[in-house]
């Protein structure tokens, strides 16, 4: 046999061998664990470096509503022609170079309450802060121009310029409510609704009787209401006015009581969702917003009843609670 082909198997043999002990090899990284895979395929192959580009973060300006609110309260308090007092020296650490008001021989000025009414960002660290000022029965309106210092995220600002007289906000009409449909006095849904806000108002009664199952409440504080006066109760679906549906039907009622304590009577409004089992009414939610008209709804749908209430949206009472 010629030598070249005698040394064909040896050359077989030595890559099968090698090939085995490859294999010995990865098992045996693969028992040792994962650092031991990663260190034997590093020494085989050099894996590509990326490289990632680091994104730039882009911090937002923080509202300067109580900034304006102090700026205003001392500037109108502020008088030029005396820079000693702590008052005008906040002042200038917040506003320099802005003009100060020259009052009065013997004016005083009283301020009862300055109050950010409305925030716009322009530009680039630029704000518009309009302030209602309530001095007696007197109300005006300032807008105070402000620029974010340094870092716009840093919350730090500077008032660019003295504020500028505006006009009060126009008187705007109220949006018709969907509430439209008067529920009879008397019918159970009626019925549920009003002795359900008396027995929470008033702390009289039973109120988690009313409540849909897995629906918790939390009660009012004390001192709570001597009486409530349910003066109308009305729903959105002409529907849910008769008898009671099938489970799962969903009503929305407003109801409109006067509670009455030892220091007035308070004309208080609560939109309930309350949703049909058994033959009776639950109440389901309680929300604290109006429904404008062309809000639509799912007729029959099913009440989450994982939703607390109270949470988020706290229920309270207009003018104290007793």
């Amino acid at each position: 046999m010629p030598s070249s082909e005698a040394a064909v198997p040896v050359r077989l043999l030595r890559a099968r061998r090698w090939v085995r002990l490859g294999q010995v090899a990865m098992w045996g990284a693969l028992a040792a664990g994962p650092a031991a895979l990663v260190i034997m395929t590093a020494s085989s192959e050099t894996a590509p470096v990326i490289q990632k580009t680091p994104v730039p973060h882009q911090a937002r300006s923080a509202d300067p509503s109580g900034l304006a609110e102090l700026f205003v309260a001392l500037w109108l308090r502020s008088d030029s022609r005396s820079e000693q007092s702590g008052d005008e020296r906040r002042l200038r650490a917040m506003a320099p170079g802005v003009d100060l008001p020259e009052p009065r021989e013997g004016a005083q000025l009283s301020v009862d309450r300055v109050v950010a009414v409305h925030s716009a960002q322009l530009s680039d660290g630029a704000w518009s802060v309009t302030v209602a000022v309530q001095s007696g029965e007197q109300v005006r309106y300032f807008a105070v121009p402000l620029v974010a210092s340094g870092d716009s995220g840093s919350g730090a600002f500077v008032v660019a310029a003295a504020p500028a007289r505006m006009p009060g906000p126009q008187a705007m009409r109220a949006p018709g409510s969907a509430y439209g449909v008067p529920v009879p006095e008397g019918s159970e849904l009626a019925s549920t609704a009003s002795e359900f806000l008396t027995a929470y108002l008033t702390g009289v009664g039973e109120k988690d009787r009313y409540l849909a199952p897995g629906v918790r409440l939390a009660p009012l504080d004390a001192p709570r209401y001597e009486r409530v006066e349910v003066e109308q109760v009305s729903t959105d679906d002409a529907a849910v006015k008769g008898p009671v549906p099938k489970n799962g039907t969903v009503a929305r009622v407003q109801v409109r009581v006067r509670a009455v304590d030892a220091e007035a009577d308070w004309p208080l409004v609560y939109s309930l969702r309350m949703s049909a089992r058994d033959g009776r009414w639950e109440i389901a939610s309680v929300d604290t917003g109006p429904k404008p008209v062309g809000h639509t709804r799912a007729r029959g749908a099913n009440v989450d009843r994982s939703a607390v209430l109270g949470a988020g949206r706290p229920l309270r009472a207009a003018g104290g609670v007793r």
